[in-house]
C-alpha cells in the first residue's frame, strides 16, 4: 500500500507540471535536529517579537506551497514576517494595519496563481491541487514563469517581495523579474541591491517575504524647552532631628539673585529633517515649537534669547506661569529706632530681632533670624521666625500663607494656611488650615486656637487645668476679618454722621469724601466675605476634616466643633476627637 501511495504522489497533476520542465536543483538536505542552547537569562521584559502573517488552512498560498513541497520532497514552510531579523519592531496598531493590507495583496496574487496552475471552466467542480480532475480541466500542464509580488506599506516606507516558483518549463527567478516587480510599484528609493543580486541564487527564495526597500522616515524637530535654574515650587517641609527639634533658622524660602543673574536657560527648537518614501516622494517633517518663555516682572531675555536674566537684585519667585524678581529688603541687624517701621512691596529679610512697638509689613514673605517682641508683623506670603515670638499680649502676626516659629507666646496669630511651631502659650489663634505643634515641646497651653481643619499637638492643656479652648470648623480668618471690617465700618459710619452735622467747610468735604471711599471699599469686602461664608455652608462636600489629635490632653481643655462642645474632665492619653452624628466622639 505504501508503494501505491508513493506512485500516486509521483503521478499527481502538479508534480507532472513541475517536473515537465528542466530539472530543478536538488532538494535541500533537511538539517538534523540538534539541541538548542539554553536561552540567555535577561532582566526586564522580553523584547517584542516580530509580526508574522498567519494564513488559514486551505489558503491558496498554502496549497501552492504544499504541491511545491510534494515536488521536491521537502521545502521550508512559508515565512511571512513583516520585519527582518534585527530590524525595528513595528508598533502593534501599525503592524495590524500592514498585516491586513499585505494579506489582501497575497489573497489576490495567490488565487490568481492557483487559477493559472489549475485552469478551470465555468462548469467544473471546485477542485484542489492533487484532487480529482474536474470536467473540462486542462490536460496539458501549464508552463508558468516564476512570479514576483511586490507590496508597499501604507506609509510608503517599506517595500516587500514575495516569489512564487515557476511551473513546468517556466522561467526561473532572475534579477530582471525582481526589478520589474518593484518598478510596477514605482519603488525607486532605498532598494536593497545586494538582496536583488543574491535572491535568485537563494535556496529558500520561494514563499518567503523579503524586505526589498526602505524609505527614510522624517525626523521631526525637537520642541524648545526651559531649563530652570531656580525651583518653581518651594518644599515647605520641616526637617526634624533625632531629638525632635526643628532648626527654624534653616527655614528660608528666599532665593536671592543679583542683577543680571541667570534665572533659566531657553533651549531653542530644532528644524525637522524631511523623509522619503520608497517611491521617491518627500515626507514633510514638523519643525519643533518654541518654548514659552516664563518671563515675568523685572526679568528680560539675553541678546541671543537663550537666557532669562534678572534686571534687578532681589528674590526669585515663580507665580502665574512666570518667574518674577521681587525686590528684597535685607536688614543686617534689629528693627529698632535706627530702622523704624517697614512697609515694603517685596520680601523682607531681618538678620536680627524686631523690637517692641515697631511694625513690619511686606507684600511678600518676612524672615526673621531673631526674636519678635510686642510688635506687628504682616506678610502677604510666609512668616518665618527662627527664635520665636514674645508677644506680651500686644504682638499681632499675620501671614497670608504659612507661619513657622520656634515658639509663640501671648500673641494674636492670623494664618491663612498652616501654622507650624514648637509651642503655643496663651495665644489667640485664627487659622484657615491646620495647626501643627509636633516638634520640640509640642505644647498648646492656654488661650484659644481656632482652626478650620485640624489641631495636632503632643500636649494640650496643663496639670494645673489652665483653660485651653480648641475651636474647629468654618473659616476662622474670614470670621476675624468680617468682625474687624464690621467694627471698622460702624466707626466710619458714625464719623460720617458726625461730619454731616457740622457746618460746611473744605476740610469737612475732604474728610467726607475720604470716608465715603473707605466705606465703599469695606462694604465690598464684607459682601465678598459673606459670599465665601455662604459657599462654605452650602458646599456639598461638607466642611472637610475637623479633628483634634494629641498624645495627652489635660482637664480644663474645651473642644468645640461646629455647634457641639466637650469639656475634658480627666487626663486622656492619647486623644483623638472628631464630630460624628452631631456629637464629639473620642476615638
Amino acid at each position: 500500500m505504501a508503494a501505491n501511495m508513493k506512485e500516486k504522489l509521483k503521478n499527481s497533476a502538479l508534480v507532472r507540471m513541475f517536473r515537465s520542465g528542466p530539472k530543478e536543483e536538488e532538494p535541500p538536505v533537511q538539517p538534523e535536529a540538534r539541541e538548542e542552547p539554553a536561552p540567555e537569562v535577561r532582566d526586564g521584559p522580553p523584547p517584542p517579537s516580530r509580526h508574522e502573517l498567519q494564513l488559514p488552512e486551505g489558503h491558496a498560498l498554502k496549497l501552492l506551497w504544499q504541491d511545491y513541497r510534494e515536488q521536491l520532497g521537502w521545502a521550508p514552510r512559508p515565512v511571512l514576517y513583516l520585519e527582518e531579523p534585527g530590524a525595528e519592531i513595528l508598533p502593534e496598531d501599525e503592524a495590524e494595519k500592514e498585516l491586513r493590507r499585505l494579506q489582501m495583496k497575497i489573497n489576490v496574487t495567490a488565487n490568481q496563481r492557483l487559477d493559472a496552475v489549475y485552469p478551470r471552466k465555468s462548469g467544473k467542480k471546485s477542485g484542489a491541487p492533487g484532487g480529482q480532475e474536474g470536467q473540462g480541466e486542462q490536460k496539458t500542464p501549464p508552463c508558468l514563469d516564476a512570479q514576483v509580488m511586490a507590496a508597499v506599506s501604507g506609509d510608503g516606507l517599506t517595500a516587500w517581495l514575495l516569489v512564487y516558483p515557476p511551473v513546468g518549463a517556466g522561467r526561473k527567478l532572475d534579477r530582471a523579474m525582481l526589478t520589474e516587480a518593484l518598478e510596477e510599484q514605482k519603488v525607486c528609493f532605498g532598494v536593497d541591491e545586494a538582496l536583488l543580486d543574491r535572491l535568485p541564487q537563494e535556496t529558500e527564495r520561494y514563499f518567503r517575504l523579503f524586505t526589498a526597500a526602505r524609505g527614510t522616515p522624517p525626523v521631526h524637530g525637537a520642541d524648545g524647552r526651559v531649563v530652570d535654574l531656580f525651583p518653581r515650587t518651594t518644599e515647605r517641609t520641616l526637617a526634624v532631628d533625632e531629638h525632635n527639634r526643628v532648626d527654624y533658622a534653616s527655614v528660608d524660602f528666599i532665593s536671592n539673585i543679583e542683577k543680571g543673574g541667570e534665572i533659566c536657560r531657553i533651549i531653542a527648537p530644532t528644524r525637522g529633517v524631511p523623509g522619503q518614501t520608497v517611491d521617491g516622494r518627500e515626507i514633510r517633517a514638523r519643525d519643533g515649537r518654541a518654548a514659552t518663555v516664563p518671563r515675568g516682572r523685572n526679568t528680560q531675555l539675553s541678546g541671543d534669547g537663550g537666557l532669562l536674566l534678572a534686571t534687578m537684585a532681589g528674590h526669585v519667585e515663580f507665580n502665574a506661569s512666570c518667574f518674577h524678581v521681587k525686590p528684597l529688603m535685607e536688614i543686617p541687624g534689629d528693627v529698632d529706632y535706627s530702622v523704624g517701621n517697614i512697609n515694603f512691596l517685596g520680601d523682607v529679610l531681618i538678620h536680627g530681632d524686631i523690637r517692641s512697638g515697631f511694625a513690619v509689613r511686606a507684600m511678600g514673605s518676612i524672615t526673621v533670624d531673631g526674636v519678635v517682641e510686642a510688635c506687628t508683623v504682616e506678610a502677604g506670603g510666609d512668616v518665618v521666625v527662627a527664635q520665636g515670638v514674645q508677644g506680651d499680649d500686644r504682638a499681632v502676626i499675620r501671614a497670608q500663607r504659612n507661619l513657622y516659629a520656634k515658639y509663640l507666646e501671648n500673641s494674636c496669630i492670623y494664618v491663612k494656611e498652616t501654622l507650624h511651631t514648637d509651642s503655643l502659650i496663651n495665644c489667640d489663634v485664627y487659622c484657615d488650615g491646620s495647626v501643627e505643634v509636633r516638634s520640640g515641646r509640642m505644647t498648646i497651653l492656654g488661650g484659644t486656637v481656632r482652626a478650620a481643619h485640624e489641631v495636632s499637638a503632643g500636649v494640650i492643656g496643663s496639670q494645673t487645668e489652665s483653660q485651653t479652648n480648641i475651636l474647629l470648623g468654618g473659616l476662622p480668618c474670614g470670621s476675624f476679618d468680617y468682625e474687624q471690617l464690621t467694627e471698622e465700618t460702624r466707626g466710619l459710619e458714625a464719623e460720617m454722621e458726625t461730619l454731616e452735622r457740622r457746618p460746611d467747610s473744605p476740610d469737612k468735604l475732604s474728610r467726607m469724601s475720604r470716608i465715603r471711599m473707605q466705606l465703599i471699599g469695606n462694604r465690598g469686602r464684607l459682601k465678598k466675605l459673606e459670599k465665601e461664608r455662604e459657599r462654605l455652608e452650602s458646599d456639598p462636600k461638607g466642611p472637610g476634616v475637623r479633628r483634634m489629635a494629641c498624645d495627652v490632653v489635660y482637664p480644663g481643655t474645651v473642644l468645640t466643633i461646629g455647634e457641639a462642645s466637650h469639656r475634658f474632665e480627666r487626663r486622656l492619653t492619647p486623644c483623638n476627637a472628631a464630630l460624628a452624628d452631631g456629637e464629639i466622639r473620642l476615638i
